[in-house]
């Protein structure tokens, strides 16, 4: 009998806590339940060094040897990042992407695990080479960071399972209570049609913040929340899993008129996205990178190329 998903919160909270950000995403069943790899020994996927990819690397970090990753899941999101049985290795889809790149580069991963908010605080200083944390391409962070895309950036509202209440756009959420991370791309869509269904004369919508799964996942339960917006990776992941939730509206993670990509981020002319771009090209082009996606099921996100700075969900929206 599959046991309730409310009933497991506290067994998988040390598993996968609560991820704030663009790659946020509270997740409540442990992987290990669901017949995923789960271990510290991942057998991960891999790629051979590309020599005209590490050519582009500068030389103080091909010097070093190693590509410093910084990961803002500090709390874990099932499938994104999250830790292994052992609770100190980072696993998932980011990881697992961050581990080709350093690879196609001839270079050691090292993966430092953060909060959402330390990443960016790492990446300004120069602490971390590269952010893979689900990471949104905007306009605003445009300004600050260089990206080299990989995967399509979808997001989904999750409710519980048995509603009638669907969102297709702004206006449906009206009057709802929802829950989103701090600083993520779908708080700043979430926020935008706030203020344009209040301009429109329509009820505010209350947006709540959590910062642990177990809180998001309470809440839901118990209706102080109507739904969750978050990646729909995670979403996806976790209304298969759980049995008692279910999707009802998703969009790129963009707006409307433009579809969202997640890339590899790195501080502004640091010279490594160049680097990054290249890599990311030759595993989407040996194969690994499907494997990949494919290994954590959201092939559906795949990009066929990867592109340096491309439109990025707008300023204003």
């Amino acid at each position: 009998m599959k046991r309730s998903l409310y009933a497991v919160l506290a067994g998988a909270a040390a598993l996968a806590l609560a991820l704030a950000g663009c790659a946020g995403d509270p997740q409540a069943v442990a992987a290990s339940d669901t017949g995923v790899n789960t271990s510290a020994d991942q057998n991960r996927i891999t790629t051979s060094k590309n020599d005209a990819a590490a050519a582009l690397v500068p030389a103080k970090v091909r010097d070093r040897g190693t590509l410093i990753v910084g990961g803002g899941f500090g709390s874990g999101s099932v499938p994104l990042g999250f830790y292994a049985d052992d609770n100190k290795t980072p696993i998932g889809l980011e990881v697992d992407i961050a581990y080709l790149v350093a690879q196609a580069l001839g270079l050691k991963p090292e993966i430092e695990v953060t909060s959402w908010e330390n990443l960016f605080v790492g990446l300004d200083s120069g602490k971390y080479d590269v952010g893979f944390s689900n990471i949104t391409v905007t306009e605003k962070r445009k300004q600050k960071y260089d990206f080299a895309t990989y995967r399509k950036d979808d997001i989904a509202f999750e409710a519980k399972k048995g509603g009638t209440w669907r969102v297709s756009g702004g206006k449906d959420i009206a009057g709802k209570t929802i829950a989103v991370g701090s600083g993520t791309n779908q708080e700043k869509i979430l926020v935008d049609w706030n203020e344009a269904n209040v301009k429109a004369g329509l009820p505010a919508a209350t947006i709540k913040y959590f910062q642990k799964n177990t809180d998001t996942y309470l809440a839901l339960s118990s209706g102080r929340i109507d739904a969750y917006l978050g990646p729909n990776p995670s979403i996806a992941y976790h209304v298969k899993t759980s049995g008692e939730t279910e999707t009802i509206g998703k969009f790129s993670g963009a707006g409307p008129t433009l579809q969202g990509l997640i890339a590899a981020t790195t501080k502004k002319d640091d010279g490594l996205v160049k680097a990054y771009q290249a890599a990311l090209n030759a595993v989407i082009a040996d194969g690994s990178y499907a494997k990949v996606l494919a290994r954590w099921n959201v092939s559906s996100e795949a990009v066929a190329t990867s592109e340096i700075n491309p439109p990025g969900l707008p300023l204003t929206s």
